[in-house]
């Protein structure tokens, strides 16, 4: 689901609030097409809720996976999905572009 920060960032209190592990996903590089820009989000909470976008929904499953590993490990991750990669395909990044998404846990 797409939200605007305000309401992701309530999203995210209200989960760090009631004592949920949570996870936050940020675009922070972008080649070529990408369909959302730098500095968009997606939150998730530890049963796999979540409340923004990173793509407009081609990697958003490959990024939940990576942030409910990142609440468990506690170790932020950097993760890349190209067109020409065999992931992006895999995971329906087809625009042609590049995306670079750092995932962190939250408290």
């Amino acid at each position: 689901m797409h939200a605007d920060d305000d309401r992701l960032f309530a999203t995210l209190r209200d989960w760090c609030a009631a004592g949920k592990p949570a996870a936050l996903a940020t675009v922070v590089s972008t080649w070529g097409s990408s369909p959302r820009p730098e500095g968009s989000h997606l939150a998730v909470d530890g049963d796999g809720h979540f409340i923004g976008s990173v793509s407009g929904g081609c990697i958003e499953g490959a990024v939940i996976e990576a942030a409910l590993q990142v609440m468990q490990s506690r170790q932020p991750r950097l993760l890349e999905f190209g067109v020409s990669d065999e992931q992006a395909w895999q995971v329906g990044l087809a625009c042609g572009g590049r995306v670079q998404v750092f995932v962190e846990a939250v408290e």
